[in-house]
């Protein structure tokens, strides 16, 4: 067992088909689904489990028909999450409804936990409605201003502290956002204020275009929280189950409750909220976002071995090898993504725009040029019809 709980000996294959082995980091499952030999498997019912892998599979389907979609022009620059499925649907299934996700711009699968998918992909395609819906969810509308969203995201956990309500807010970002001003700003509240905060960090190994090694000289992220007072975890971010142990821990430290083997806590505590600082490490099989080409900067080859932790394999092996799932079983899962995501797809298609709302939000009272603007607008809609501003497909 390492310092963080995991084990990080062999499964399994070989520890070349592993680009993980070795690493110090909470484990589950091993690169072939097995459970590692020093591990504890989260106490799931078998329909927990299988939820984890529904969910999976569809954020996967979601991911292709998504980037297909983009290609056609049917919806604008999206953000891939192959290959990093595993943590954003397992940190999301160790939640509680009533918790708060802080979502960056990949961690689609905590949209898809949330039974939001319909709801959601109209943002995708240029509707405010989207967002709008995901917030009815707990999920907090999607950054795309790098760590922005860290500072508020402490502020409401610090507000639910203060109104004594059991709730705690999960922010994820990238490993490039630790590299911003609000990062560092954010985790030093959290940790003065002990705010009942999840600072959810995904190191996929690049931000963008720039490698891990030139991001920061700390031999690890998580163990930046160090620096601010409270515990850092490094886990598999590849492993649903470890991703779903970590973060349920993690959780329960946020809202006061003991320490545990994934998170411990050497310091003496009260039964005061603690941050957390969880480091998920992992891949993006493809590029940054659809506007992105990896090749430029990575040798395709690099991805290859990373490809052997496929959350999806390796939550399948597992409920195989204990008999919760079989050939039957895993083809249903497939076909119900499938409509889940055609479904999802038909609505949002089916959302007629509205040019007003280009002007509702940004502003509680319109400034007098924005409101000549949109009054120009209107009339030139009225007078020559909706036809004259759509673009021809």
């Amino acid at each position: 067992m390492n310092e963080n709980g995991g084990d990080a000996g062999a499964s399994g294959r070989d520890d070349a088909t592993d680009p993980l082995a070795g690493e110090d980091l909470y484990r589950v499952l091993g690169p072939d689904g097995s459970p590692l030999p020093d591990a504890t498997v989260p106490d799931l019912s078998d329909e927990e489990f299988r939820a984890i892998y529904r969910d999976l599979v569809v954020t996967r389907r979601f991911d292709e028909r998504a980037v297909s979609l983009q290609r056609q022009g049917r919806i604008g620059t999206y953000a891939p999450c192959a290959g990093q499925e595993g943590s954003a649907v397992g940190s999301t299934h160790a939640l509680a409804d009533r918790d708060l996700i802080s979502y960056q711009y990949r961690e689609h699968g905590a949209v898809v936990v949330r039974d939001l998918l319909s709801e959601y992909l109209p943002y995708w395609m240029g509707h405010e409605s989207g967002t709008e819906a995901i917030a009815d969810g707990n999920v907090f509308p999607l950054n795309i201003g790098i760590a922005a969203h860290l500072p508020h995201a402490v502020g409401a956990a610090w507000a639910f502290d203060y109104r004594d309500e059991d709730r705690v807010v999960a922010a994820h970002f990238g490993d490039g956002a630790t590299s911003e001003g609000d990062f560092h700003e954010a985790m030093n509240f959290a940790g003065v204020f002990d705010t009942p905060t999840l600072f959810c960090c995904h190191n996929n190994g690049w931000a963008i275009s720039i490698p891990e090694s030139r991001q920061t000289a700390s031999d690890t992220f998580a163990r930046k929280a160090t620096a601010y007072g409270f515990d850092g975890v490094r886990v598999d971010g590849m492993d649903p189950l470890a991703s779903y142990a970590v973060t349920r821990e993690a959780a329960e430290r946020a809202r006061g409750g003991a320490e545990s083997d994934a998170v411990p806590d050497p310091s003496e505590t009260d039964d005061a909220p603690r941050p957390s600082l969880v480091e998920f490490v992992e891949y993006r099989f493809g590029a940054h976002t659809t506007a992105d080409d990896p090749s430029a900067y990575r040798d395709p080859d690099d991805v290859e071995p990373w490809r052997a932790l496929d959350p999806l394999d390796r939550m399948e092996a597992f409920l195989r090898e204990t008999g919760r799932i079989d050939d039957e079983g895993v083809a249903a899962v497939h076909d119900e993504a499938d409509d889940v995501v055609a479904d999802a797809i038909d609505f949002a298609e089916s959302v007629e725009p509205d040019p007003a709302d280009m002007f509702e939000h940004a502003y509680a009272e319109l400034p007098p040029e924005v409101r000549r603007q949109r009054d120009e607008l209107l009339a030139a809609v009225e007078e020559h019809g909706e036809d004259a501003f759509l673009r021809e497909e």
